[in-house]
């Protein structure tokens, strides 16, 4: 790859995450600009749609599947968009998704599955398995060998995917690259669109809050369900952050709960000594 198509390639994504950042809109996160690389690029949310679980790709083992394969009812998915020998954004990507995906205490595998599929129909399954083999040295988590696919396909069927998330991308074929946003999806068990994350980091509460919210109570523990309550997502912040009105409710539900409890071991005692006096006045 020549310079110029380095430098380019670096336009385009410090362009995108300006516009990532700038941006207050919800239902278009990348706003369109002037800017001549931008063009066709873009993210239209469709939160609350289902994706096409019929849709067919090659994974990195060269089998064909379904992504029906990969939502079982129980698992939130999530997904990323990109391509495998990306020079700069995708790796940036990845690398985000890696960091946190190690932070937090739910597992790959076992708590949710991370699918990753290529927007390159030249890409095959031996470059995705190599990707794979990459990743999962980084992750360094065990489960992931079985929770995390790679995934390629013919163009087709990854425009189906595209659209249906609202992933718009372009080939530039002046410099034989992809323009394209920097976001992962977080997708229910039955490939309901629950979340977009923008951006080349993910705090750490935006994904796991942003799992736990697409499984539908399905994964976690009580305390992670109760962690979520106290918690929204806040378009405007991009990420969760602590909703007042529900901490309030908590707070008054949980103080209810002590001032019974109290009561109960006042009650307990009182009634205790009235027994144990009436003993004593028998006796």
């Amino acid at each position: 790859m020549n310079k110029s198509g380095l430098f380019l390639n670096y336009q385009i994504w410090v362009y995108t995450t300006l516009l990532f950042l700038l941006s207050g809109s919800v239902s278009a996160q990348v706003i369109k600009d002037k800017v001549a690389e931008l063009d066709g690029v873009d993210v239209i949310e469709h939160l609350g749609e289902f994706i096409p679980l019929d849709l067919e790709f090659v994974d990195d083992n060269g089998q064909i599947v379904k992504l029906d394969t990969y939502f079982d009812g129980e698992q939130p998915v999530l997904l990323m968009l990109g391509y495998y020998e990306c020079p700069m954004l995708c790796n940036l990507v990845f690398n985000g998704m890696v960091n946190s995906v190690k932070q937090i205490e739910l597992l790959p595998g076992k708590d949710y599955k991370m699918v990753s599929v290529s927007i390159n129909h030249r890409e095959d399954y031996k470059l995705a398995a190599a990707k794979k083999a990459n990743y999962l040295t980084a992750l360094d988590i065990p489960s992931a060998k079985e929770g995390w696919s790679f995934l390629t396909g013919d163009s087709v069927q990854i425009k189906k995917l595209a659209d249906a998330v609202g992933f718009k991308y372009r080939y530039d074929d002046n410099i034989k690259q992809y323009a394209h946003a920097a976001v992962i999806y977080l997708l229910s068990p039955k490939g309901k669109i629950s979340r977009y994350l923008y951006g080349v980091e993910y705090k750490q509460n935006d994904l796991r809050f942003g799992l736990l919210e697409a499984s539908d109570g399905k994964i976690g523990n009580t305390i992670d369900r109760i962690l979520l309550y106290c918690y929204h997502y806040d378009p405007d912040a991009k990420g969760y952050v602590v909703f007042a009105g529900n901490v309030m409710r908590l707070g008054g539900a949980i103080t209810l709960i002590l001032l019974a409890g109290l009561i109960g071991i006042l009650f307990y005692r009182e009634r205790r000594k009235k027994q144990k006096n009436s003993t004593v006045a028998v006796y």
